[in-house]
């Protein structure tokens, strides 16, 4: 099932009053989920943090920071049960409009080597890798580097 705006999405920006369903939405995708002062911080930094909502409900979330002509995708997530159904690449594209509007002209972001998924689905949006950040992500087994991607927008 692709998502489409039949299913009832909504997209909005997100509110200190949203960040207990932020957080369990992170929780359950993430081994390392960040804390509910960060999204906080996020949030009062005046950053561009936005929810896509899924019939009436919170079904993803991404902060992204925006300054000197560059964006920088910081955290997208989508509901763990409503992964591999196009959500994150609606959202993605969601985010891209929004760093355009905000005059971004490259978008940045860190992944996983190890999450294959995002990557693909990163790298068939058009981002290019970029770098390597060593050591950047908490891992299990000590740290893991994190590839960066950029896009640019004005194509």
């Amino acid at each position: 099932m692709a998502a489409d705006p039949e299913q009832k999405i909504a997209f909005r920006e997100m509110t200190i009053g949203d960040l207990d369903s932020v957080i369990e939405v992170e929780k359950r995708a993430y081994t390392f989920p960040w804390s509910k002062g960060i999204f906080t911080d996020c949030i009062r930094a005046g950053y561009d943090c936005r929810l896509l909502c899924y019939r009436g409900e919170i079904a993803g979330h991404a902060v992204m920071s925006t300054g000197a002509g560059e964006a920088h995708l910081l955290n997208i997530c989508i509901r763990r049960e409503l992964q591999g159904q196009g959500f994150g690449r609606l959202f993605v594209h969601h985010v891209l409009a929004r760093a355009r509007f905000l005059e971004a002209d490259t978008i940045y972001l860190e992944v996983r080597p190890s999450n294959k998924k995002a990557l693909q689905l990163y790298e068939s949006i058009g981002f290019i890798e970029v770098g390597i950040r060593k050591d950047y992500y908490p891992d299990t087994n000590g740290r893991e580097d994190a590839l960066v991607l950029a896009l640019n927008l004005t194509d």
